[in-house]
Parts: C-alpha cells; sequence; structure tokens
C-alpha cells in the first residue's frame, strides 16, 4: 500500500475509489494528567501526551490503511491528519485521504 501526503504518485496513473479515513481518541489516566499539568506549570515538552499523541497517530493512519484495503485501494493519496478535543482530557486524532486504484 503506497501512501502519500502528495496529489500525484510519480510514474503511476490511478483511478480514483473515494475517500478514507481512520481514528481513535484517547486520553491519559489521572496520574499522568496530574503529573502533565505540574510540568506545565514549569515548562518543557509533555512527554505523556507526545507519547500518547504520537501512539494515536500510528493507529488513525493503520486504521485508514485498513479502510482502504477493504475498498479495494492499492495506494492513499493527499493524507491529511487533523485532531481534536473530544472531552476534558481526551482528544481525537483523524487521518483521512483519497483512495486510489492503481491502473
Amino acid at each position: 500500500m503506497i501512501i502519500t501526503t502528495t496529489e500525484r504518485i510519480p510514474g503511476h496513473e490511478y483511478e480514483i475509489i473515494g475517500i478514507v479515513s481512520g481514528n481513535t481518541v484517547r486520553a491519559k489516566h489521572l496520574g499522568k494528567d496530574i503529573m502533565s499539568g505540574l510540568k506545565s506549570v514549569v515548562g518543557g515538552e509533555l512527554q505523556e501526551y507526545t507519547d500518547m499523541l504520537s501512539d494515536a497517530r500510528k493507529e488513525s493512519l493503520n486504521r485508514m490503511v485498513n479502510d482502504a484495503k477493504q475498498v479495494g485501494a492499492d495506494a492513499v493519496v493527499n493524507v491529511r491528519f487533523t485532531t481534536s478535543q473530544t472531552t476534558a482530557g481526551a482528544a481525537e486524532l483523524l487521518a483521512f485521504g483519497t483512495a486510489v486504484k492503481l491502473v
């Protein structure tokens, strides 16, 4: 499966299948959330949240690829990520793109 953030795949022609996506909603447990809150007072990277969002990005990308496989895609072009807060302390990460079939 070819995954790219570009609109085209050099050297390949393809037919558009449609939009595919994958998402996950993540939250940190209370202990790590409190420690991150304390860290935000003194400054610096909130490593717990960095790790959480990195894992969420991988999971949402995997789910998008699985969605693409289900519709018979060979590649996903124009891949993007977006995130939003769903509730206090929880965030959704969404990966989406255009599924295509190589010709």
